[in-house]
């Protein structure tokens, strides 16, 4: 690891000339010009910014492109239309993008850590997430937040002078602080540490608006996607809606005007009209908390004390009882949760198997158990199974095990 590092010397015009219409970004966004640099110092690329340069490493590591056989509520064999955690970041990224062109921000940033921030989810998303938990609480625990920076920091191997992806500091900050300040005990921390020793994160503090961002961003999509495909699923009607919060008032406006259109289509329109109300305010409040606070850097926004990119008191009250009202109808649904307990039965036999059974791990993870302790040959175990799609997972089930179970 360096010990310092200079600013980043990349593409030292981005952002000065600007394009017809374009604007200039605000004071208090993350600047790719005066970045705080890389663990290691890399050469200037002259076409593209610092940020750019990351959002393309994300976009082409295989942690992402695993994303795409992932489960984010429903699995893949359920239907080919249903959100994987791929499709999912994809949205994220796209909602991260508006949001941040509104209020004058990096929108590179904003990006890059909206594409990156589930790169550490197991297979079958919480509910793999959970098993692994549980499995490696002797162990230190796992929690996907913190393996996502894993993943970008020492997992990723494909460059041949470096471990990881070796982004930005700015990108970094953005993936261990996304959901606001970090506990000095959390597992974010204890990954982070290395980062800290090089130049510190200031966990404390809220990150970036970028990064802020990115963490609404991951909100709005979730909610409007999962009511989308709780619809498309048959687990909730547009007449259950009734009464719940933002999603209710939308889909009796949507039923007003749809009349005998397909189903399809009406349920689309919903979907669509609750991002277009979440975004609005967000951007809205936002404006109103910047404001008020009048920050002149990216380090006034961390020295805050609070969320400067937030919702509405009012829009935040109403999406708590969204979420509510989607646990009980969607993610607890007897059919949702039918198959997710069988998940992490496969996630638990599997993490026990590696675990006790060296030999069961391909030829480069078995090498990399040799001189570790119990808690660090856990953890090679961890690794390996966390970066597992769900059909991988199911195919090393079958593989070690007499009998795997049919989750559809």
């Amino acid at each position: 690891m360096v010990a310092s590092l200079k600013p980043a010397a990349e593409n030292p015009d981005y952002g000065q000339n600007l394009k017809p219409g374009e604007r200039l970004p605000a004071p208090y966004a993350a600047s790719a010009v005066a970045s705080r640099g890389r663990y290691h110092p890399e050469s200037q690329c002259g076409s593209r910014s610092p940020f750019q340069r990351d959002r393309d490493r994300v976009l082409h590591s295989t942690a992402f492109r695993r994303l795409t056989y992932k489960t984010q509520v429903f699995l893949p064999h359920e239907g080919d239309h249903f959100r994987t955690r791929l499709t999912h970041s994809l949205e994220v990224a796209q909602i991260a993008r508006t949001v941040a062109r509104q209020l004058r921000l990096d929108e590179d940033l904003a990006e890059t850590i909206a594409l990156a921030h589930d790169l550490g989810h197991s297979p079958f998303g919480h509910a793999g997430e959970r098993a692994i938990d549980t499995e490696m609480h002797p162990y230190g625990g796992f929690d996907h937040n913190a393996q996502s920076l894993r993943v970008v920091t020492t997992l990723e191997r494909k460059y041949l002078a470096f471990d990881g992806l070796n982004l930005t500091w700015e990108t970094l900050e953005g993936l261990a602080k996304h959901n606001g300040p970090v506990r000095a005990d959390s597992p974010v921390a204890k990954v982070a540490r290395h980062i800290e020793a090089w130049s510190p994160l200031k966990l404390e503090q809220w990150p970036s608006a970028e990064a802020q961002v990115a963490s609404l961003a991951d909100d709005i999509a979730y909610l409007s996607h999962d009511v989308d495909d709780g619809l498309r699923a048959g687990l909730i009607t547009f007449e259950k809606l009734d009464g719940v919060p933002l999603a209710g008032p939308i889909a009796n406006e949507v039923r007003a005007v749809a009349r005998d259109a397909e189903n399809s289509r009406a349920i689309y329109e919903v979907t669509r009209r609750m991002i277009t109300a979440m975004v609005s305010d967000v951007v809205a409040e936002s404006r109103r908390r910047l404001a008020v606070s009048a920050p002149r850097s990216p380090d006034d926004i961390r020295a805050a004390g609070q969320a400067v990119i937030a919702f509405s008191d009012a829009m935040t009250l109403d999406l708590a009882h969204l979420k509510s009202f989607l646990f009980a109808a969607v993610y607890h649904h007897r059919r949702v949760l039918d198959v997710m307990e069988k998940a992490e039965n496969v996630v638990r036999d599997l993490f026990r198997k590696y675990n006790s059974d060296a030999a069961t791990l391909p030829a480069g993870w078995r090498e990399a158990l040799r001189g570790l302790d119990d808690r660090h040959r856990a953890r090679v175990a961890c690794d390996f199974l966390a970066g597992q799609t769900d059909r991988y997972a199911l195919a090393e089930h079958r593989r070690l095990f007499d009998a795997t179970p049919e989750l559809g």
